[in-house]
């Protein structure tokens, strides 16, 4: 499906479909005076091809995009230093990557990255808006939902990000290990989690793949669409019983700062599996050179052992994350500052449950 980025784009007429059917059917003759005109009336009219590297080494920035909801430690919540507003995370230093990679493909004409923080909702309008080149926000490449049609995605920069689940209360995660047969493994079937978690409070942000596993599988809990992970986190009323969410994402929070809350886990003690994703970064699908670019690219960081670095540098190294925005992250515009720290609200999904 194509996406309307702003350039113009040409179709064929239905004229010259119906002129192509009369010429099977009648003597040239028969249908018009000449068959030089036959031949003005079916002039193939094709799209008009634009070279978005080319524009980007034009106007020397790379527009990007980022989910305004912290997705630690793939985005961080910006912080304010005496040179503006930073945010810095996995993502961010993989979008460091691409501008450099850029730049020496514009001859060293320096590309610099302009971040975009929007509700990670509203990446993919801005993407079919034609307001960005790529957005990346640990998008899982593989979710068939109606706002990414007309996307691309390119090849996975992380691996093993499905989705998991947590809760505060030590019997429950108990309960629902129980009901799920042993010997199940990490990936568990939908119709298992939908009897073990019928009756709880479910809480997911909204706009992401959660929403999507829950509302799909999830037919009897209690729903609880939350505007970020934080949001869910804090929910009192109603309370969670259980957040759904990606793996890194809930492995570093119970990890670094939500520490009374803990897996459901597997008969082996890992947190149970119940989706596989990998994370890409999201184009428009007619940027065919910009994804082969950035393809390309990320082949290289991973034969070169760089892209493991960047995973292992923020998802098991120690470390403080405002000091790393400080003195590595990118700027943004700071009338966003305010809209990132406000968690947003959770309400519960009406007609979902029993």
């Amino acid at each position: 499906m194509a996406v309307h980025d702003g350039r113009q784009v040409l179709t064929m007429r239905q004229g010259v479909r119906q002129a192509l059917a009369s010429l099977a059917l009648f003597p040239c003759a028969a249908v018009f005076s000449g068959c030089g005109l036959l031949l003005d009336a079916v002039q193939l009219v094709l799209p008009i091809q634009t070279d978005e590297l080319a524009a980007i080494c034009t106007r020397q920035k790379l527009r990007v995009g980022m989910g305004l909801e912290p997705r630690q430690p793939f985005v961080f919540p910006a912080i304010w230093t005496d040179e503006g507003s930073r945010v810095t995370g996995l993502d961010v230093e993989l979008v460091k990557e691409m501008t450099a990679a850029l730049t020496a493909y514009c001859d060293g004409r320096p590309v610099v990255p302009v971040l975009h923080l929007v509700h990670f909702r509203d990446l993919f309008v801005q993407m079919n808006e034609g307001k960005l080149d790529l957005f990346v926000s640990a998008v899982n490449a593989n979710a068939p939902t109606q706002n990414r049609a007309g996307l691309a995605y390119s090849v996975p920069y992380f691996y093993d990000g499905g989705l998991v689940m947590i809760t505060r209360q030590p019997d429950l995660a108990v309960r629902v290990r129980a009901l799920v047969p042993s010997g199940t493994g990490r990936l568990v079937e939908p119709a298992v989690m939908r009897r073990a978690l019928a009756g709880l409070t479910v809480a997911v942000q909204q706009g992401t793949t959660a929403e999507l596993y829950a509302t799909i599988n999830l037919k009897d809990t209690r729903l609880l669409l939350c505007e970020s992970l934080p949001a869910a986190f804090e929910s009192q009323d109603p309370r969670v019983d259980v957040i759904l969410s990606k793996q890194p994402l809930l492995i570093y929070s119970v990890k670094q700062a939500r520490k009374d809350w803990r897996f459901i886990s597997t008969d082996a003690g890992q947190p149970q599996l119940l989706t596989s994703e990998n994370y890409a970064v999201i184009m428009a699908e007619e940027s065919y050179g910009l994804r082969q670019f950035i393809n390309d690219l990320l082949f290289r960081l991973e034969a070169t052992g760089r892209l493991e670095e960047m995973r292992r540098r923020w998802l098991t190294e120690v470390y403080a994350y405002p000091r790393r925005a400080a003195a590595e992250g990118l700027p943004f515009a700071v009338e966003k500052m305010v809209a990132q720290h406000y968690q947003g609200e959770c309400r519960v999904r009406s007609g979902h449950g029993r």
